[in-house]
Protein backbone atom coordinates (compact mmCIF):
# COMPACT_ATOMS: atom_id res chain seq x y z
CA UNK A 1 0.00 0.00 0.00
CA UNK A 2 1.81 3.70 -1.30
CA UNK A 3 1.35 6.34 1.40
CA UNK A 4 0.84 9.38 0.51
CA UNK A 5 1.72 12.48 2.53
CA UNK A 6 1.44 16.16 2.52
CA UNK A 7 4.53 17.99 2.49
CA UNK A 8 4.35 20.59 5.10
CA UNK A 9 6.30 24.31 4.59
CA UNK A 10 7.98 26.12 6.62
CA UNK A 11 7.95 29.25 5.13
CA UNK A 12 7.65 29.93 1.44
CA UNK A 13 11.24 29.27 1.22
CA UNK A 14 11.38 25.60 2.57
CA UNK A 15 9.56 22.81 3.13
CA UNK A 16 10.03 20.18 5.57
CA UNK A 17 8.48 16.58 4.47
CA UNK A 18 5.95 14.80 6.36
CA UNK A 19 6.85 11.65 7.02
CA UNK A 20 8.14 9.44 10.07
CA UNK A 21 11.76 9.40 9.87
CA UNK A 22 13.80 9.02 12.98
CA UNK A 23 14.86 12.11 14.88
CA UNK A 24 18.55 11.95 13.92
CA UNK A 25 17.35 12.29 10.09
CA UNK A 26 17.15 16.14 8.48
CA UNK A 27 15.36 16.50 5.32
CA UNK A 28 15.03 20.39 3.51
CA UNK A 29 13.88 21.09 0.04
CA UNK A 30 13.72 24.38 -1.46
CA UNK A 31 10.87 26.04 -3.40
CA UNK A 32 11.94 29.29 -6.10
CA UNK A 33 11.28 31.88 -3.19
CA UNK A 34 13.80 33.70 -0.42
CA UNK A 35 17.07 34.03 -2.94
CA UNK A 36 18.31 37.11 -5.07
CA UNK A 37 18.68 36.07 -8.40
CA UNK A 38 16.01 38.06 -10.64
CA UNK A 39 13.96 37.40 -14.37
CA UNK A 40 13.55 33.32 -15.19
CA UNK A 41 15.58 32.98 -11.99
CA UNK A 42 13.75 34.32 -9.39
CA UNK A 43 14.56 34.35 -6.98
CA UNK A 44 16.29 31.36 -4.88
CA UNK A 45 18.24 29.28 -8.02
CA UNK A 46 20.62 27.18 -6.63
CA UNK A 47 22.30 25.97 -9.89
CA UNK A 48 25.28 27.20 -11.24
CA UNK A 49 25.15 25.67 -14.72
CA UNK A 50 21.58 27.77 -15.91
CA UNK A 51 22.66 31.01 -17.48
CA UNK A 52 22.24 32.91 -13.71
CA UNK A 53 24.47 35.55 -12.75
CA UNK A 54 27.47 33.85 -10.33
CA UNK A 55 27.64 36.22 -8.01
CA UNK A 56 23.38 35.95 -6.87
CA UNK A 57 23.87 32.25 -7.23
CA UNK A 58 26.83 31.99 -4.75
CA UNK A 59 24.25 34.61 -2.30
CA UNK A 60 21.79 32.13 -2.89
CA UNK A 61 23.83 29.20 -1.41
CA UNK A 62 24.60 31.45 1.59
CA UNK A 63 21.52 31.98 2.20
CA UNK A 64 20.63 28.15 2.17
CA UNK A 65 23.76 27.32 4.23
CA UNK A 66 22.17 29.78 6.67
CA UNK A 67 19.08 27.57 6.87
CA UNK A 68 20.91 24.72 7.22
CA UNK A 69 22.01 26.11 10.69
CA UNK A 70 25.52 24.77 10.72
CA UNK A 71 25.20 21.79 9.23
CA UNK A 72 27.97 22.15 6.00
CA UNK A 73 27.85 22.30 2.62
CA UNK A 74 25.27 20.20 0.36
CA UNK A 75 27.39 17.58 -1.69
CA UNK A 76 26.46 18.75 -4.78
CA UNK A 77 26.62 17.48 -7.93
CA UNK A 78 26.85 16.91 -11.95
CA UNK A 79 23.57 15.63 -12.43
CA UNK A 80 23.58 13.97 -15.83
CA UNK A 81 19.97 11.21 -15.77
CA UNK A 82 21.30 8.28 -15.09
CA UNK A 83 21.95 6.08 -12.06
CA UNK A 84 25.35 6.32 -10.79
CA UNK A 85 25.23 6.76 -6.94
CA UNK A 86 27.84 8.37 -4.91
CA UNK A 87 29.26 9.15 -1.03
CA UNK A 88 28.17 12.32 0.01
CA UNK A 89 31.31 12.15 2.57
CA UNK A 90 33.51 11.62 -0.21
CA UNK A 91 32.05 14.39 -3.11
CA UNK A 92 32.29 16.63 0.16
CA UNK A 93 35.63 16.80 -0.01
CA UNK A 94 36.04 17.21 -3.97
CA UNK A 95 36.68 20.49 -5.46
CA UNK A 96 34.03 19.81 -8.27
CA UNK A 97 30.73 18.13 -8.24
CA UNK A 98 30.79 14.21 -8.74
CA UNK A 99 28.96 12.96 -11.97
CA UNK A 100 26.36 11.19 -10.71
CA UNK A 101 22.90 11.66 -9.91
CA UNK A 102 22.13 10.15 -6.17
CA UNK A 103 24.33 10.60 -3.21
CA UNK A 104 24.07 8.50 0.58
CA UNK A 105 25.31 8.62 3.52
CA UNK A 106 26.31 7.21 6.89
CA UNK A 107 28.01 9.90 8.73
CA UNK A 108 26.69 12.72 10.62
CA UNK A 109 26.56 16.33 8.51
CA UNK A 110 26.92 15.05 5.36
CA UNK A 111 24.59 16.72 3.54
CA UNK A 112 23.21 14.49 0.22
CA UNK A 113 21.17 16.78 -2.19
CA UNK A 114 19.68 16.88 -5.73
CA UNK A 115 18.55 20.14 -8.11
CA UNK A 116 15.47 19.59 -10.00
CA UNK A 117 13.34 21.59 -12.17
CA UNK A 118 10.11 19.34 -12.75
CA UNK A 119 12.35 15.91 -12.25
CA UNK A 120 11.54 13.69 -9.43
CA UNK A 121 13.64 14.21 -6.04
CA UNK A 122 13.48 11.13 -3.54
CA UNK A 123 14.74 10.86 -0.77
CA UNK A 124 15.62 7.95 1.42
CA UNK A 125 16.30 6.99 5.18
CA UNK A 126 15.87 3.88 7.29
CA UNK A 127 13.81 3.43 10.39
CA UNK A 128 17.62 3.48 12.75
CA UNK A 129 18.72 6.29 11.13
CA UNK A 130 21.71 4.75 10.42
CA UNK A 131 21.86 6.10 6.19
CA UNK A 132 20.24 8.37 4.18
CA UNK A 133 20.23 9.39 0.25
CA UNK A 134 18.69 11.44 -2.36
CA UNK A 135 18.07 10.46 -5.98
CA UNK A 136 17.87 12.65 -8.89
CA UNK A 137 14.82 10.80 -11.40
CA UNK A 138 13.86 11.94 -13.96
CA UNK A 139 11.99 9.61 -16.24
CA UNK A 140 15.19 8.87 -17.96
CA UNK A 141 17.10 8.05 -14.74
CA UNK A 142 13.72 6.11 -13.37
CA UNK A 143 14.48 3.97 -16.26
CA UNK A 144 17.68 3.73 -16.17
CA UNK A 145 17.50 2.67 -12.54
CA UNK A 146 18.37 4.64 -10.23
CA UNK A 147 16.60 4.27 -7.77
CA UNK A 148 17.36 0.40 -7.45
CA UNK A 149 21.03 1.76 -7.59
CA UNK A 150 20.55 3.91 -4.75
CA UNK A 151 18.66 1.10 -2.53
CA UNK A 152 21.58 -1.18 -3.59
CA UNK A 153 24.05 1.56 -1.95
CA UNK A 154 22.10 2.14 1.18
CA UNK A 155 22.44 -1.70 2.16
CA UNK A 156 19.33 -1.77 4.11
CA UNK A 157 16.67 -4.59 4.10
CA UNK A 158 13.74 -2.96 2.02
CA UNK A 159 11.37 -3.19 5.14
CA UNK A 160 13.23 -1.07 7.17
CA UNK A 161 13.53 1.96 4.78
CA UNK A 162 10.81 5.11 4.32
CA UNK A 163 11.40 7.09 0.89
CA UNK A 164 9.51 10.50 0.64
CA UNK A 165 8.70 11.95 -3.37
CA UNK A 166 9.89 16.00 -3.49
CA UNK A 167 7.60 17.89 -5.97
CA UNK A 168 7.93 17.24 -9.18
CA UNK A 169 5.92 17.76 -12.80
CA UNK A 170 2.31 16.45 -11.90
CA UNK A 171 0.20 13.60 -14.26
CA UNK A 172 -1.53 15.94 -15.62
CA UNK A 173 0.28 17.53 -17.70
CA UNK A 174 3.38 15.69 -17.95
CA UNK A 175 3.09 14.25 -22.15
CA UNK A 176 5.63 11.88 -23.50
CA UNK A 177 6.00 10.31 -26.83
CA UNK A 178 4.87 6.52 -27.19
CA UNK A 179 9.17 5.93 -26.99
CA UNK A 180 8.89 6.53 -23.76
CA UNK A 181 5.90 4.47 -22.77
CA UNK A 182 6.60 1.74 -24.77
CA UNK A 183 10.27 1.67 -23.15
CA UNK A 184 9.08 1.00 -19.27
CA UNK A 185 6.61 -1.10 -20.42
CA UNK A 186 9.12 -3.06 -22.03
CA UNK A 187 11.51 -3.24 -19.19
CA UNK A 188 8.19 -4.01 -17.14
CA UNK A 189 4.67 -4.40 -18.28
CA UNK A 190 3.47 -3.11 -14.46
CA UNK A 191 4.43 -0.01 -15.72
CA UNK A 192 1.80 0.51 -18.07
CA UNK A 193 -0.14 1.56 -15.05
CA UNK A 194 1.57 5.01 -15.22
CA UNK A 195 0.45 5.99 -18.48
CA UNK A 196 -2.74 7.63 -19.70
CA UNK A 197 -3.69 7.96 -23.55
CA UNK A 198 -3.66 11.58 -24.57
CA UNK A 199 -3.22 13.26 -27.95
CA UNK A 200 -2.59 10.83 -30.87
CA UNK A 201 0.84 9.16 -30.30
CA UNK A 202 1.02 10.65 -26.94
CA UNK A 203 0.76 9.50 -23.16
CA UNK A 204 0.16 11.43 -20.06
CA UNK A 205 3.09 9.86 -17.37
CA UNK A 206 2.60 10.14 -13.81
CA UNK A 207 6.43 10.13 -12.72
CA UNK A 208 5.37 9.88 -9.09
CA UNK A 209 3.34 6.01 -9.92
CA UNK A 210 6.37 5.53 -11.89
CA UNK A 211 8.70 6.04 -8.78
CA UNK A 212 6.42 4.07 -6.34
CA UNK A 213 5.63 1.28 -8.66
CA UNK A 214 9.22 0.64 -9.43
CA UNK A 215 10.43 0.97 -5.22
CA UNK A 216 7.35 -1.45 -4.67
CA UNK A 217 9.28 -3.98 -6.74
CA UNK A 218 12.56 -3.38 -4.30
CA UNK A 219 10.16 -3.98 -1.34
CA UNK A 220 9.84 -0.77 -0.37
CA UNK A 221 5.87 0.57 0.39
CA UNK A 222 6.34 3.17 2.64
CA UNK A 223 6.27 6.15 0.29
CA UNK A 224 5.26 9.64 1.30
CA UNK A 225 4.97 12.45 -0.76
CA UNK A 226 4.14 13.47 -4.13
CA UNK A 227 1.58 16.02 -3.83
CA UNK A 228 2.74 19.22 -5.78
CA UNK A 229 3.14 19.98 -9.24
CA UNK A 230 6.18 21.96 -10.24
CA UNK A 231 4.76 22.66 -13.92
CA UNK A 232 1.23 23.66 -12.50
CA UNK A 233 1.97 25.65 -9.27
CA UNK A 234 4.17 28.94 -10.72
CA UNK A 235 4.49 30.73 -8.15
CA UNK A 236 6.09 28.42 -5.81
CA UNK A 237 8.76 25.87 -8.50
CA UNK A 238 10.87 26.18 -11.16
CA UNK A 239 9.74 24.42 -14.34
CA UNK A 240 11.97 23.51 -17.14
CA UNK A 241 9.19 22.17 -18.83
CA UNK A 242 7.23 24.94 -18.46
CA UNK A 243 9.63 28.16 -19.28
CA UNK A 244 12.75 26.44 -20.50
CA UNK A 245 15.10 29.13 -18.71
CA UNK A 246 14.59 28.76 -14.85
CA UNK A 247 16.44 27.92 -11.88
CA UNK A 248 16.70 24.90 -9.95
CA UNK A 249 15.50 23.93 -6.43
CA UNK A 250 17.45 21.83 -3.71
CA UNK A 251 15.83 18.28 -2.03
CA UNK A 252 18.35 17.81 0.90
CA UNK A 253 18.77 14.75 3.29
CA UNK A 254 21.25 14.52 6.24
CA UNK A 255 21.72 12.35 9.92
CA UNK A 256 22.76 14.64 13.10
Amino acid sequence: MFMVAMMTPSSDSWIIPDWPAPQNVRALLTTRHGGVSLGPYASLNLGQHVGDDPVAVATNRARLRQRLAGAGDPAWLEQVHGRRVVDAMACAANALPARADAAFSRQPGAICAVMTADCLPVLFCDDAGSVVAAAHAGWRGLLAGVLEETVAALAVPAARLLAYLGPAIGPQVFVVGDEVRSAFVAADGVMAAAFTPALAGKFLADIYLLARLRLAEQGIDRVFGGAYCTVSESDRFFSYRRDGQTGRMASMIWLV
